[in-house]
């Protein structure tokens, strides 16, 4: 079987979800996951989802994206930022899941390592990844942090790239559940901890899994 390129959303805490879409995706050595960004916050088990993707990396090839809720938890550790923002953005929900309501000192190295190694965008093929948003016109390594990790679509929808690549993006919550598919770009934020889904899409042949906070594998 041919090596497949899957992009998965928005996690955001859901372990649960994120555990059975690695299950019925069934990951191969040759496989390569690109992970969106926003692993952390507003969802229950941000310590379990990381400990899964750091296991994830010994079977597969994990691109992990950094999403604007990482960015905020790392400048807020590094004291660059009030700590208040991260935590009134969700990062009260992280912290629980490390049982500890004020301190950083319960999350391990190994997350803060596996967080600091997040790279804002990945090109594979006839694709691209980045958390958030692009601007059509500039190549991705002349583009602003603030634009591929915080621009909403809602915001600015962009138009196709300039490198031709087709762009998979997270970050816009899709209220319906389905991925938005423009064509030259496709969100698949699709709000597992909203009561949506957390979605997973294989970009060559078009393939989508999804599941929800209860593990529930979307027909």
């Amino acid at each position: 079987m041919s090596a497949r390129t899957i992009a998965i959303g928005d996690v955001h805490g859901c372990s649960r979800a994120l555990g059975r879409l690695l299950d019925a995706i069934d990951p191969r050595c040759d496989d390569t996951i690109v992970a969106l960004g926003d692993y952390i916050d507003r969802g229950p088990d941000t310590r379990g989802v990381l400990e899964r993707l750091v296991e994830l990396e010994s079977c597969c090839r994990l691109v992990p994206l950094l999403g604007n809720h990482e960015e905020m938890l790392l400048v807020a550790k590094s004291g660059q930022a009030n700590v208040r923002l991260w935590l009134a953005c969700g990062g009260l929900a992280t912290l629980s899941s490390y049982d500890s309501a004020t301190s950083f000192d319960q999350i391990p190295p190994r997350h803060f390592a596996f967080l600091e190694g997040c790279r804002l965008y990945h090109v594979e093929g006839e694709h691209f990844f980045v958390h958030a948003n692009y601007l059509p016109d500039l190549p991705l390594e002349e583009q602003d942090s603030d634009i591929l990790l915080w621009r909403s679509l809602r915001d600015f929808t962009p138009g196709p790239h300039c490198s031709g690549k087709t762009a998979v993006v997270g970050h816009t919550l899709q209220p319906d559940g389905q991925i938005r598919d423009l064509g030259h770009l496709k969100c698949i934020d699709t709000g597992c901890y909203n009561d949506g889904w957390l979605t997973a899409l294989d970009v060559s042949s078009g393939q989508v899994w999804q599941t929800n906070q209860q593990g529930e594998l979307r027909e």
